[in-house]
């Protein structure tokens, strides 16, 4: 039996590589070196063996490239490096714009040597394969840039996507990222299949892909024609080249798929050129791109130049100019959100832009609709901003006879009919929005703040979606966050398991993902609460600083109080601005508030956010930079010592560790001198943190 098994290894590693082999010549080259019946016969060789031998199905055999079993509910897999999105630029100014800001960051002058790489931004669903000596282990999508789902029995259904890295040179620990998508032409043949089924055709390659990506079954994923380019990586325990582009060559040497126009330029002027021909190309190439990624190509400026709360500093996406079309405004709805804005949105006749169908857009606000002069029955002119978002740009019969009078937004709320008025700030400016005045009282609000405490970026409750919070408001069982964390003790009388729509498994695995979420970070629990002004960046910052939500309640109280002190060391927090600071205090002021944040705490216990590390020796120190720095910019100054865990204030006072002064220092440091703060030049400054 020993002999029987030895030769079938070997049989079954011979077909193994000739397979991949022949995958690898009719999937990447176009070039197949045997007839389909002479393929065909190997897989089924390879399958014969694999039956009388099944621990020779291991992941890494073509047989697992279709035909996996079910893999049931998506797990979670956490990204070791974030996957972060990209800022936007949207005309020639921002390029160049984009480009001063990082000479400016790096204190680089006008005339030093700095390349950007320039590649098409495909229009597809994010994905992040992990590598472990050569070998794929893993696969998950982008999710909220930290959390995403775990698709790798899916991703290893493409064919774009090698199981075994060729080539050498890889390190032990490779995490290539990219994008999925699919082609026009095949785009083209899943919609005839579609309609020939008497099937709704899909509505554009991009959700075909997404919908394929993420199916449960990986043997459906297999017969979908999905693509992957690599443009990208996470975590890698050695470096694998000094600049973006030798990276990506290399990703091409170890078998994926990259883009052949990304190219390497010298200035913006050469940059904006290649982006005006690949847009003038853009309808040949086959596949849906929106614009064009710039990235500085040296890897250590990529490191110096650091992140943003959400994005890199060393990249922009240069998206292409949206899509126009015309329409009909049949009615003009207003829509109450959490903050309390009154929305007006335009219900269109539907009509196709960028190849999906448009029947809503967003008229902004009140002033925008005069200034448009926008009425029902109008014909307007409309694009999707971005690709993504649809606008009314302008009113294209205005002079037709009889036309309805002007639209006016109502002075009180739609929903809950308290009033509605635009709110003017200590400056004197009036708001653009008007808003609702009656705060979580107003149902509207009521439910959208609920959306949003189970959305992705903060609880993320699986199977707590906009469908289940509605359904469980309307029936009086969640009017609050708490609410939630108490569904299973009250089952016994909701009976959830008997409604349409669920059974107890369903049942239990909501209140299974509820639990689960009983202990929750610093950044979600007060993101949750969805407070003006304060995003899952400003949480961050918030979080970061004062590293437990108790000491930041206290703190916050004792602002409630007039303490200014404590109101200081809030707005010292660099990124945390003067209406940020107020929304916190108006927020935690308001006894109404205060009763929901205890009992959601309660039912909630609130994990400190991660302490710095303790490596450096700036760690939890409090660092002011002054004056005028000459060998970096101010802005790099404070991503590093942020980097290295101290928390950078833009004022003086007597919890001020260190200060940083510069040729030209003033006030901060004769303040700095008479509180006996320690203060460094920045030649000293850089020689203590390194």
């Amino acid at each position: 039996m020993s002999g029987d098994i030895a030769k079938a290894k070997r049989e079954h590693h011979a077909l193994a590589v000739e397979i991949r082999i022949h995958d690898d010549a009719y999937y990447k080259q176009d070039a197949p070196t045997v007839s389909d019946a002479k393929y065909d016969a190997l897989r089924k060789r390879l399958l014969a063996i694999e039956a009388k031998f099944p621990e020779l199905a291991t992941k890494d055999s073509p047989s697992q490239h279709v035909g996996a079993k079910p893999s049931g509910r998506f797990g979670k897999i956490t990204h070791s490096v974030p996957m972060l999105s990209l800022d936007n630029a949207f005309d020639e100014g921002d390029v160049k714009d984009f480009a001063a800001r990082v000479r400016r960051f790096l204190n680089m002058a006008e005339d030093a040597p700095l390349a950007f790489t320039a590649e098409p931004k495909i229009d597809g669903l994010s994905a992040s394969i992990r590598y472990e000596h050569g070998k794929l282990v893993k696969a998950a999508t982008r999710g909220d840039g930290r959390i995403g789902e775990d698709i790798t029995a899916n991703i290893r259904t493409l064919k774009d996507v090698p199981e075994t890295l060729t080539g050498s040179g890889w390190p032990d620990v490779l995490e290539v990222r990219g994008e999925v998508y699919i082609d026009h032409e095949d785009f083209a043949a899943m919609n005839a299949a579609q309609e020939h089924a008497g099937k709704e055709p899909y509505k554009n390659p991009r959700n075909a892909a997404a919908g394929s990506l993420r199916q449960i079954d990986p043997r459906i994923t297999a017969n979908r024609p999905l693509k992957f380019y690599a443009y990208a990586w996470g975590e890698m325990s050695a470096p694998i080249a000094d600049t973006q582009m030798d990276a990506v060559l290399a990703f091409k040497r170890w078998g994926f798929n990259v883009n052949d126009l990304m190219r390497v330029f010298n200035n913006a002027d050469d940059m904006i050129a290649h982006y005006k021909q690949i847009e003038t190309d853009r309808s040949s190439l086959g596949y849906d791109i929106d614009g064009v990624v710039y990235k500085v190509n040296d890897l250590a400026l990529q490191e110096r130049l650091g992140f943003v709360s959400r994005a890199p500093r060393w990249a922009v996406a240069h998206k292409f100019p949206a899509e126009k079309a015309t329409t009909i405004i049949e009615a003009i709805d207003v829509q109450v959100g959490r903050t309390g804005a009154l929305t007006p949105v335009a219900r269109l006749k539907p009509v196709t832009v960028g190849g999906v169908v448009v029947s809503n857009a967003t008229l902004h606000n009140e002033d925008e609709i005069k200034r448009l002069d926008v009425r029902v029955g109008d014909s307007v002119e409309i694009q999707r901003a971005g690709d993504v978002i649809p606008q009314v740009l302008r009113v294209l019969d205005g002079d037709r006879a009889r036309r309805p009078d002007p639209f006016t937004l109502p002075k009180s709320c739609p929903v809950c009919g308290a009033n509605a008025v635009r709110e003017v700030d200590e400056k004197g400016n009036r708001d653009v929005i008007r808003r609702c005045t009656n705060g979580l009282q107003c149902p509207a609000q009521a439910i959208e703040s609920l959306k949003h405490f189970v959305s992705r970026r903060a609880y993320d409750i699986d199977g707590m979606g906009i469908k289940q919070i509605e359904a469980f408001y309307e029936k009086g069982l969640v009017l609050e966050p708490a609410h939630i964390f108490t569904l299973e003790a009250r089952n016994g009388e909701i009976k959830l398991e008997t409604w349409e729509g669920w059974g107890e498994q369903s049942a239990a695995n909501l209140f299974a993902a509820i639990n689960a979420r009983r202990q929750i970070e610093f950044v979600r629990f007060l993101y949750g609460f969805g407070i003006r002004h304060v995003g899952h960046g400003n949480s961050t910052l918030v979080a970061r600083h004062y590293l437990s939500f108790d000491i930041f309640l206290s703190a916050v109280q004792k602002m409630v109080q007039g303490d200014d002190d404590a109101l200081a060391e809030l707005l010292s927090i660099d990124g945390v601005g003067e209406a940020c600071a107020s929304a916190l205090v108006g927020f935690f002021k308001s006894p109404q508030n205060m009763q929901v944040v205890n009992e959601l705490l309660a039912q909630v216990t609130v994990i400190d956010a991660e302490a710095p590390s303790t490596d450096s020796p700036v760690a939890g120190k409090t660092v002011v930079f002054t004056g005028k720095l000459e060998l970096m910019s101010r802005d790099e100054a404070k991503a590093k010592a942020q980097s290295l865990g101290a928390k950078v204030s833009g004022s003086v006072s007597g919890k001020t560790d260190y200060l940083v002064a510069g040729p030209g220092a003033g006030s901060k440091l004769k303040k700095a001198e008479s509180l006996g703060v320690k203060v460094l030049s920045e030649a000293e400054w850089l020689e203590f943190i390194q």
